[in-house]
């Protein structure tokens, strides 16, 4: 189901109508959400939990201080971009971005950033952008702190290859460890997943959690959102 605004929008939007029409909470969320096509506000909350958001306007409106997300998807189709496109949706409201990746080198990802908006140097200052083979929780930590802002992005390129170094935490202690630091911070984690391949074995249209490929052990439920590229939902 998709909504005119975000569900915190539409419970400001409610409060607002309280106060207008001096109705009870209860009577404003259910106006609000007939007027966004449900019966009442616990039915539109219900058909909310269940909409995955495809678009960069979509992510970027799902995603609060304190988030840490999964972007995954089988090769080729386009998780990486929609990280960057949100990124680039981000800088462009004047939030500050961080992309750390042990994937891409610097000429590789500048190539991809013009293909995907050619203006994006009017907003460069707000994204930093990060190549080294030391990048681990610490190293995000101590490469940012200086720095971040509440309601600021970080992507992660990309969640396999943290802990690929034997010297470095494990992944689970780095995204525990990255976690906290959001709830702290007030900032936001979106971290590049792989899938694995044995999903393209299955007769399911689209990857969930039980599809990520996890080399090394990790709790998934760190994760408290996800988005999952088949492909018919690649972004342009």
């Amino acid at each position: 189901m998709k909504l005119s605004a975000p569900i915190h929008v539409l419970k400001s939007n409610a409060k607002a109508l309280k106060r207008a029409q001096s109705i009870t909470m209860v009577e404003a969320l259910n106006l609000v959400a007939k007027a966004e096509g449900c019966a009442s506000w616990s039915l539109l909350q219900a058909k909310a939990k269940d909409y995955k958001p495809h678009t960069k306007e979509e992510v970027l409106a799902n995603l609060f201080p304190g988030d840490l997300l999964l972007m995954g998807a089988r090769p080729g189709l386009g998780k990486t971009t929609l990280t960057l496109q949100v990124l680039l949706q981000a800088i462009q409201e004047g939030r500050r971005c961080y992309f750390f990746s042990l994937e891409y080198t610097n000429k590789a990802l500048a190539n991809k950033l013009a293909k995907l908006d050619p203006n994006y140097q009017e907003h460069k200052a707000l994204l930093t952008f990060d190549f080294s083979d030391d990048i681990s929780s610490d190293y995000i930590i101590r490469e940012t702190e200086d720095s971040i802002e509440e309601g600021a992005i970080i992507g992660v390129d990309y969640l396999q290859l943290l802990d690929q170094q034997r010297h470095k935490p494990t992944l689970q202690q780095q995204i525990k460890a990255l976690k906290a630091y959001a709830k702290e911070k007030r900032c936001i984690f979106m971290f590049i997943s792989q899938i694995d391949r044995a999903f393209e074995q299955s007769s399911r249209k689209q990857p969930g959690l039980e599809d990520v490929r996890l080399p090394n052990p990790l709790d998934l439920s760190l994760f408290n959102k996800s988005v999952f590229l088949q492909e018919d939902q690649m972004p342009l």
